[in-house]
């Protein structure tokens, strides 16, 4: 069985599963309790939240611990928009980005705001004069994403914040598929905002955090308690965000090391995809894109058919976003880039990570002929 579909989920790193299996057995407290159970687990949610600053570069105190990327996109959103009201009501954004950020924006909008949704090239890039024009003194936030879930295409975000921070306008960053791939300086790259997943970098599904830099107004999305410095409501995910730290320290020992072994991986499976089969086409920017990420358009066949006859040769890859799954909808952000309808249609997204290995992409390549063979036949 060939995983390759890290753009979706992560496996469950080993040395996370271990760390966190105190917390679900003796250590079992409520951090917000002053006893010797809540003091035990406490300093643990500290020490994850010191790792997970580090890895993307802000202070321990501007992390917020979350259930998901999406929480974390909707809190940035919608906290900004109700915090800065007063002060306008213009959004700027993607037409790339995910959905747990363009569905918010399209709520804004039902409520009165004005969004800006900045185009694409063919190559998935903004241009920049385009979103320096797009700013106005109603613009409350700039949100765009670090990489594309379905491309792997990295934005300018240094870019994208020092005209942020010239024009005074907050910044958010949706960086769940760049978190641990690629470095991440929230202060080095005026970021005000930055959403990150756990499940994308070897953590358990349900843990994720906003990284909410100082001076930032937001309102929050949950009310109750003063979790979180009164930014989140709710009894912290102990083992989370243990996992989330856990998974954070691991990638920052091994990202430059993983980068270029997995990005050795992507490159050879292209290659050899393009010698197969000649009409092929590479989706998004050749090289300012993630390592782990090939968006390739199988021009003339049927991206279901092809995922349905990968599947049943046990390997498992995706058409787009996971979020997006079980539409019959073509690829909006494939749209947005001006790709031809018919090569869209035949996109398939291979997205690896830290268990492929050389034997994987082997595999792949000698499975393909055969089924692109066979599908042009019908």
């Amino acid at each position: 069985m060939i995983y390759m579909d890290y753009n979706a989920t992560a496996p469950v790193h080993p040395e996370v599963l271990e760390a966190i299996l105190p917390f679900y057995r003796e250590q079992f407290g409520n951090p917000s309790s002053i006893h010797w159970a809540g003091r035990m687990v406490k300093g643990a949610v500290e020490e994850a939240r010191e790792e997970t600053a580090a890895l993307v570069g802000c202070a321990p105190s501007e992390i917020v611990f979350t259930s998901c990327g999406s929480e974390s996109d909707n809190m940035a959103i919608k906290g900004t928009a109700s915090a800065l009201r007063n002060r306008g009501n213009h959004i700027i954004t993607t037409a790339v980005e995910h959905p747990a950020v363009l569905n918010t924006c399209l709520y804004l909008e039902h409520q009165g705001f004005r969004i800006t949704r900045l185009p694409v090239n063919r190559e998935g890039l903004i241009d920049m004069n385009e979103l320096q024009a797009a700013i106005t003194a109603e613009t409350v936030l700039v949100s765009a994403m670090f990489a594309n879930n379905e491309t792997g295409v990295i934005f300018p975000v240094a870019s994208i914040g020092a005209i942020c921070r010239e024009r005074g306008v907050p910044f958010h960053c949706d960086a769940v598929q760049a978190v641990g791939k690629v470095p991440v300086d929230c202060r080095g790259m005026e970021i005000g905002l930055l959403s990150l997943s756990g499940h994308k970098l070897g953590a358990p599904k349900g843990i994720g955090a906003l990284v909410v830099r100082k001076g930032m107004k937001l309102h929050p999305l949950i009310h109750g308690g003063a979790q979180e410095r009164n930014r989140r409501a709710g009894t912290e995910n102990v083992a989370g965000i243990v996992a989330l730290g856990k998974a954070c320290r691991i990638a920052r020992d091994e990202m430059a090391g993983g980068a270029a072994r997995v990005g050795g991986l992507r490159d050879r499976l292209e290659k050899g995809i393009m010698a197969l089969f000649p009409q092929a086409r590479l989706n998004g920017h050749r090289e300012k894109r993630l390592t782990t990420t090939a968006n390739i358009s199988f021009t003339g066949l049927e991206a279901d058919s092809l995922l349905l006859n990968l599947d049943l040769a046990g390997i498992a890859v995706s058409s787009g976003s996971a979020c997006s799954s079980g539409t019959l909808k073509s690829s909006p952000v494939l749209a947005a880039m001006g790709v031809d309808p018919a090569a869209a249609k035949g996109s398939i997204r291979f997205s690896l990570g830290r268990l492929n290995t050389d034997a994987d992409v082997d595999h792949v390549l000698r499975v393909l002929p055969e089924i692109i063979e066979r599908l042009q036949k019908k």
